[in-house]
């Protein structure tokens, strides 16, 4: 008997110890809710949850433009189909790229490369990382950008695009109207489209895409169109301008909803690690990451000066230092207030690709975080007096910054954005390229 007494006891003591071992992980797990709340908008860590693919009507979205199970279905096709790319500099051009040449999912909605190349470029690589010249293509020629794509995921939540914010009539743009007839680009801020839709009304054009009835009926995309756009009259609704509305539908509904902090913030308080968690509480508090990244997408419309080096200051296409995307939000406003200040991006699954900052002048999260440690400016034309006062050096040991750099990586990142891409495009096209070095990358031939 005297077994079973001690057994007894010894269940009593472990199913105490268990509890209180749960008891602590329960509060660890409200603690950080409690911090979360502190730094959202709104009060509330519930702030933070993005939707799912399905949820449209939670998508933030412009009202001239709703969203639809139709148009971001079209958005997706449009996308990826490389037959549209119908204006390109050159004939060996044609059809050979798309709008994910430059943002591929398996790379964090980004370019593997430093800079995207779509019309001009050739071969893919693993995550396009292997995109070079074409040879019959001049460097001048090429259709690239001279600052580091963003990546697309939670885009919905951005009200101003690119990284001076130059898109979009409303938003942090109120008030700078003045500025907008300047450049032709930025006119279409007075078309009353929200930033996203302005900027790809925009996009598809200066990208060299084509949208008409007859490559529309000849790719086999006349129905979708249809079926997206029935309330716009037959004359206008095969074209570039209702293309580039169905591709933005469908980029507001690309998001982070199966990552795991977005599971632990639904209540699966077992989706990050212990780790993970402290990275969490790092993150929302003493490291002062989300004084700037405090959207629910983890990005601002804040602008600031981190003394990162531009893209002309690395092997890059096309860019030079007289380049007025160096200036950041100043090179769209001309303010002096403004020179040199970039905007906060989101970063979900940005450890899926290397290259960080708009001039992709870091190439891991591990420099990124240990250069806001440090906060001292890398860029010669950038002295130190010129940062943002929010970008002040973080103290903090050798096991906080490795449980924030495992938050940043893993428990930010979506495990799924492969959902986000279609099996195929009706053309039949190779995609993201098609272009003979990209079909023997990517397997097509």
């Amino acid at each position: 008997m005297k077994w079973i007494f001690f057994t007894f006891c010894a269940c009593l003591i472990i199913l105490g110890c268990s509890k209180d071992v749960a008891s602590d992980q329960v509060q660890v797990d409200l603690d950080i809710k409690r911090l979360i709340s502190n730094a959202s908008p709104s009060g509330n860590y519930r702030y933070y949850i993005v939707p799912t693919d399905s949820e449209l009507s939670e998508f933030p979205q412009d009202s001239r433009n709703p969203l639809t199970p139709a148009k971001v279905e079209l958005g997706k096709m449009l996308f990826y189909e490389t037959s549209f790319a119908t204006t390109a500099k050159f004939n060996s051009g044609m059809g050979t790229y798309s709008c994910s040449s430059c943002h591929i999912p398996e790379a964090g909605f980004r370019p593997g490369a430093p800079q995207g190349v779509a019309d001009g470029g050739k071969g893919f690589g693993i995550n396009g990382e292997g995109r070079l010249r074409k040879s019959d293509y001049k460097e001048s020629d090429l259709d690239v950008q001279s600052a580091r794509p963003f990546n697309l995921i939670n885009v919905a939540y951005v009200t101003n695009t690119f990284w001076n914010g130059q898109f979009g009539g409303g938003g942090v743009n109120k008030e700078t109207e003045e500025v907008w007839d300047l450049r032709e680009d930025t006119e279409r801020n007075k078309l009353g489209y929200a930033a996203l839709e302005t900027q790809n009304i925009e996009g598809v054009a200066s990208h060299r895409f084509e949208y008409s009835p007859e490559s529309i009926e000849q790719y086999g995309y006349r129905k979708m169109f249809d079926d997206a756009f029935p309330e716009v009259r037959d004359e206008q609704r095969y074209s570039l301008f209702t293309a580039s509305l169905a591709l933005s539908a469908f980029l507001r509904t690309i998001n982070s909803s199966q990552a795991p902090f977005q599971k632990w913030l639904k209540g699966d308080l077992g989706a990050m690690t212990d780790q993970q968690k402290i990275g969490a509480s790092l993150f929302f508090e003493k490291a002062r990451c989300a004084s700037c990244h405090y959207e629910p997408n983890l990005g601002s419309m804040e602008f600031h000066t981190l003394g990162v080096k531009d893209m002309y200051q690395r092997t890059s296409f096309n860019a030079s230092s007289d380049d007025r995307r160096n200036l950041g939000r100043g090179g769209f406003t001309l303010k002096d207030e403004d020179m040199f200040k970039f905007r906060v991006p989101p970063i979900y699954n940005m450890g899926d690709s290397p290259f960080y900052f708009h001039g992709a002048s870091k190439l891991t999260l591990e420099q990124v975080i240990d250069y806001k440690i440090q906060a001292t400016s890398e860029n010669p034309n950038i002295s130190d007096n010129l940062l943002s006062e929010k970008f002040k050096p973080i103290d903090i040991t050798e096991e906080e910054r490795a449980a924030l750099l495992s938050f940043v990586t893993y428990a930010l990142r979506d495990p799924n954005l492969i959902r986000f891409k279609p099996d195929a495009v009706l053309s039949g096209n190779c995609f993201p390229n098609n272009d003979y070095d990209s079909k023997v990358d990517l397997g097509c031939l």
